[in-house]
Parts: structure tokens; sequence; C-alpha cells
């Protein structure tokens, strides 16, 4: 069973801190136990009974003293030391007065056969034998009280690791969230100046499906959570979508071909992390030429990996020069080293029989997503 504490809390929880101590004092009982029984002492049940009743007592005792170091939870490290050892002094004195009288005024012949009730009532006898069993009973509450101090520094350091690992999961969702939100206006940018250019043209039908095929694109892809993986089939449906609208602008130029075999349409991609890579086909293999091309989304599974290539056969792939290339496939990039760190990466580059190929490579996860 594992303790827990909240963000807010600090030191050992409660629960942690009743663990410790009925093991202290179990472990204590146990010791005492085999001494008086090699020893050799007599009435041995009713030492048990009576050495029972100072465990709970001391079980007690170390509960109060549990709820005063609390108190110093917020303190320095130091300070808290120092109360620690400082407390426990008065706890074993308290201790050893209680197991004074249980043992020794209590009826002790009661207990033992031989006992000499005029000893007990000697001068300075009590506080000897008080002051005798405080010592060692303060380095049994003194030993406690470290094992606090030491489960308070594991507490509060594993308090700090987790909200460290909040922190860093926050930021990682911050980014995948900035990330994402980074495809829409640049979409956006791009079919309204399409749309734009029909309009101009007065193709007004083009512009009207051109409308209803944007309206269809963001009711679905702003419906998904922006740090939630989807389905590789529903991403292939959201491009076909896109592809439909471009299709408007290049009716007698732009085909495509999906290649995606069924048993991958429910891999996870992160949403919409083909969109740049199709964008960039259309801006720079498609409006770039006269001649037919064909954009083409492929997947397959390679050693536990998920490979996803969009490539078109454009005459005029992007050069060095492109800027608005580079952003789009920076931006795919660094989603998926936000998402799956060293295990996503991205390749492209020319074609060797023309055109441009991208290629994604990220962990094959067939989780619900």
């Amino acid at each position: 069973m594992t303790f827990l504490p909240e963000d807010g809390e600090r030191g050992v929880p409660p629960a942690m801190a009743l663990y410790s101590i009925l093991g202290f004092w179990f472990f204590y009982a146990i010791l005492v136990t085999l001494r008086a029984a090699v020893m050799g002492f007599a009435a041995q049940d009713e030492l048990a009974v009576r050495r029972m009743v100072v465990t709970v007592i001391g079980v007690i005792a170390t509960w109060v003293l549990y709820l005063a170091l609390r108190r110093f939870d917020h303190k320095p490290l130091s300070v808290r030391i120092v109360a620690a050892f400082s407390l426990a002094a008065p706890f074993a004195l308290a201790m050893a007065a209680a197991n004074f009288y249980i043992f020794n005024v209590y009826d002790p012949a009661g207990m033992l056969t031989d006992a000499d009730p005029e000893k007990y009532a000697r001068p300075g006898y009590a506080l000897m034998s008080i002051a005798e069993d405080a010592i060692s009973r303060y380095f049994f509450l003194a030993a406690w009280a470290g094992l606090y101090l030491a489960l308070s520094y594991a507490s509060e350091a594993h308090r700090v690791e987790r909200r460290a690992a909040r922190l860093e999961r926050a930021a990682q969702q911050a980014e995948l969230r900035s990330l994402r939100y980074q495809v829409n206006p640049h979409f956006l940018f791009n079919t309204l100046n399409s749309l734009s250019s029909l309009v101009m043209k007065d193709r007004r039908d083009e512009a009207e499906q051109m409308i209803l095929s944007l309206s269809n694109f963001y009711r679905t892809s702003l419906t998904g959570d922006p740090l939630e993986d989807v389905p590789l089939e529903e991403e292939v449906h959201l491009q076909k979508l896109y592809l439909d609208i471009e299709g408007v602008r290049f009716p007698d130029r732009l085909s495509t071909r999906i290649d995606i075999p069924e048993s991958l349409l429910d891999a996870c991609v992160p949403g919409l992390i083909l969109q740049p890579l199709v964008e960039n086909a259309i801006k720079y293999g498609v409006s770039r030429t006269a001649a037919p091309v064909t954009i083409a989304i492929a997947a397959r599974e390679e050693g536990g990996m998920l490979h996803i290539t969009v490539t078109d056969n454009g005459d005029k792939p992007p050069a060095a020069s492109d800027g608005g290339n580079g952003i789009g496939l920076a931006n795919v990039r660094d989603r998926l080293a936000a998402r799956f760190g060293d295990q996503g990466r991205i390749v492209y580059g020319p074609r060797p029989e023309g055109g441009f190929a991208v290629e994604l490579v990220l962990p094959l996860i067939r989780r619900g997503c």
C-alpha cells in the first residue's frame, strides 16, 4: 500500500506515520518479551499484560509526538532536526514515568513474589529509576523521530518530483496545443485565398462547393481534443475532405491515391499531423505545374513502427528557399518530438522519379484513440 501526500500537503501523511509508530512499538514489545523469556522472569502472563499497557501508552505518546512534529513541517530542515530530537526528551521522560508506575508502583507484589515494597519508598529511588529508563527510551523515540525526518524528506522529494512531472506534462500539452492550433490558421489562410480566386473569376458554383467542403472539414476537425490522438482512418478522411476543397481549384490537375492497409486503419496518430504535408504537396506539387499531379497517402508497418508517406509527382519540388514548406515540416517535426520523443521522426526530400516525398515514422499504437 502506498501513501502519497496531496500536492498542498507537506511532511509525512498520517497513515504512513501511524504504520511507522505501530511498527516501532511492535518491535519494542517483541524484544522486551524475548528478553523477559530468556532471563526467566516470573509471572510472564502478568508481565505481558503490563507490557501491552505500556506499549499502548507508547503508541499514543508517539502519535502525540508526531502531531507536535507536524507543526514544524514548514520550517527549515535544521529547525526540524532540533525540534525532533528536543521533543523526544519530554516524551521519553513521560514514558519512563508511566513504565515505572505500571511495573513498580501498581501492585508490584501481585506481579513478583519476591518484590520488596520498601525499596520503592527509598529516597530518590523513583527518580533515579525513571531517569535511567528515560535515557534508553529517549534513544528509542529519537530513533523514531529520525525515521520521521527521513520519511518527511522522502515525502517532500516525491512531492517535488510529482510537481515537476506535472509541470513538464502541462508544458508538453501546451506545446502540443500550440503546434496543433498552428495548423488551422495556416490552412484557413490558404483556403480563403483559393476561395477569393474563385470569386474573382466568377466561378460561383465552385466557390459554393468549396465553402461546403470547408464547413465539413472544420466541423470534423474541430470536434477533437488537440491533445488526443485519432485513428489513422479519421485522419485520412480529413485529408480527403481537404483534397476535395483543393479539387475545386484544380479539377483537371489534381488526383489522389490512398493506400492504407485495413490492419492499420485503427492505428493512432496525432490529429491533423498530415495536414501540413498535404498542403505542401498542393502548394508546391500541384499549383506550380500545368500537368496532372497525383498526391498519394500510404502507410505500412515495419519493426513495430508506423510509417506514413505523403508523396506527389509534381515536376517542381520545393526549393531550399521555400520558407513556407519549411514551416509546415517544422511544425510536424516538433509535434512528433513533443508527442513521441526520439521515437517520432520525419524524413523528406525530392524523389528520384520526380516530385517530393515526406515520410513520418512513429510508434504503432493500437489502443482506443
